[in-house]
């Protein structure tokens, strides 16, 4: 019992007090007015104004750009407004002054949060998707910052009212208008999935350089036929190069001589069926494949295509992985905290979920990556302006071959600076594609 309580002080006593069921927090608003959110440079995405008649109302100066990440504080909370909310009602005014207005039974300012969102790569996301459905992620593979989090469709938080009568609405055209795409929406990865399929190969054949397939455009593997992109004839290709064109028939080829519960295993590794390391609302992905599965399961699931399921958050920390010599960072929104005065009260730090590769196998990761923006499908972002490695993926979600666009990858290959993560719903018919939402991005940061 004491070792019991001295871990429920010492380590568990913060998320206790800041759970969103601990009802302790409502009654701090009686002597608290809630604090601020803020960008990292500054910028204020979301307030407490007093009303003319002395009720306070939260206020959102940017209406739907940061809808998702900073959220609602009304019909309960979502994005930092719940995960921050005992931290937006805690005061580390003055001593005097909270004395003074305990005594004139008047409230006390609450606490500034100030995130790690970038307000212009915020923007630049947020504009860069239009009215395409979809979700952007943008953070530092290094530390694990969110730089910038958007998710479409989006919604005013000033009018939640009527945002919410909307989703309650049976017949309204979009009730998932609240859901942050970004964390929770899970979508076949396509060829972004590739990334893990080489890495399955490679490690299982430590001579992996010297694999060549004859591709044809269309093959037969495990009684189904698979097509690469428009029917196009690779002919022979080495495993930079099936990366590099994304060659559909000949990653189904690799998977079928892959060790599908070593596979499975490293799926999990990479987080797969496991919750993320991540302190907001995120949903699992998932992974199935199995020594046990039927084999005609094998060719589609190892393009990213069957059961797999995959958020943008998820994506981006893969490639983050990748990007950081192996090693997963935990993703984070808070920078620190600071008292309404500019008072630093508490910081947060980056902080590693553990080593997933070694750093040897993430360079040659990096290699082949790199491939596909300098030959690729990828070459839209080859530029002298900065170098960047990624995978496209087009994944599709009917029998009629629509599909959803992809893009993630890092910039400044050597020294990365910024993993980008992106996904199109129904592309085909937004027009929208992945790859030119990473380029916007990738420009506004350079």
């Amino acid at each position: 019992m004491i070792l019991y309580l001295a871990k429920f002080m010492i380590v568990d006593s913060n998320s206790v007090i800041a759970n969103s069921y601990n009802k302790r927090q409502d009654h701090l608003a009686e002597r608290v007015i809630r604090g601020d959110i803020v960008s990292e440079d500054g910028i204020v995405l979301a307030t407490t104004n007093i009303a003319n008649d002395g009720s306070e109302y939260r206020y959102y100066p940017n209406g739907s750009m940061f809808s998702h990440v900073v959220g609602y504080s009304d019909y309960g909370k979502s994005g930092l407004e719940l995960t921050a909310n005992y931290a937006l009602l805690t005061s580390n005014a003055n001593i005097v002054e909270r004395v003074k207005n305990s005594l004139y039974e008047e409230k006390n300012m609450g606490d500034t949060v100030v995130t790690t969102i970038d307000y212009d790569l915020q923007s630049t996301a947020y504009n860069a998707l239009g009215y395409a459905k979809g979700a952007v992620v943008v953070m530092e593979p290094d530390t694990g910052k969110i730089l910038a989090m958007v998710s479409k469709p989006d919604f005013d938080p000033n009018s939640i009212d009527a945002v919410w009568e909307m989703v309650s609405n049976e017949t309204a055209s979009d009730n998932t208008i609240l859901l942050n795409r970004a964390t929770q929406g899970l979508y076949p990865p396509g060829s972004t999935f590739k990334v893990l399929t080489s890495l399955e190969f490679m490690k299982e054949h430590k001579d992996w350089e010297k694999y060549t397939y004859d591709c044809q455009g269309e093959a037969v593997i495990n009684s189904v036929t698979i097509h690469c992109y428009n029917n196009t004839v690779h002919g022979t290709v080495s495993l930079a190069d099936s990366v590099a064109f994304s060659c559909n028939t000949s990653f189904s080829n690799i998977g079928s001589t892959l060790d599908m519960d070593a596979f499975h295993g490293l799926c999990e590794t990479f987080l797969f069926n496991k919750e993320l390391p991540y302190g907001g609302l995120s949903n699992q992905s998932s992974f199935v494949l199995t020594s046990k599965s039927d084999p005609s399961e094998i060719p589609q699931t190892v393009i990213g295509q069957g059961d797999t399921l995959i958020s943008p958050l998820h994506n981006a920390m893969i490639m983050s992985t990748i990007a950081n010599g192996g090693v997963m960072m935990k993703p984070y929104l808070v920078d620190h905290i600071e008292n309404y005065n500019g008072d630093r009260v508490r910081g947060y730090s980056p902080n590693a979920y553990k080593r997933l590769i070694t750093t040897a196998e993430s360079q040659e990761m990096t290699e082949l990556l790199t491939g596909v923006v300098e030959y690729g499908t990828g070459y839209v972002l080859n530029t002298t302006a900065y170098s960047v490695a990624g995978k496209t993926g087009t994944a599709e979600y009917n029998d009629k071959g629509e599909s959803h666009s992809w893009f993630v990858g890092f910039s400044n290959v050597e020294n990365p600076d910024i993993v980008v993560s992106v996904v199109i719903e129904e592309a085909d018919a937004s027009g929208v594609r992945a790859i030119n939402v990473a380029k916007q991005i990738f420009d506004a940061y350079y």
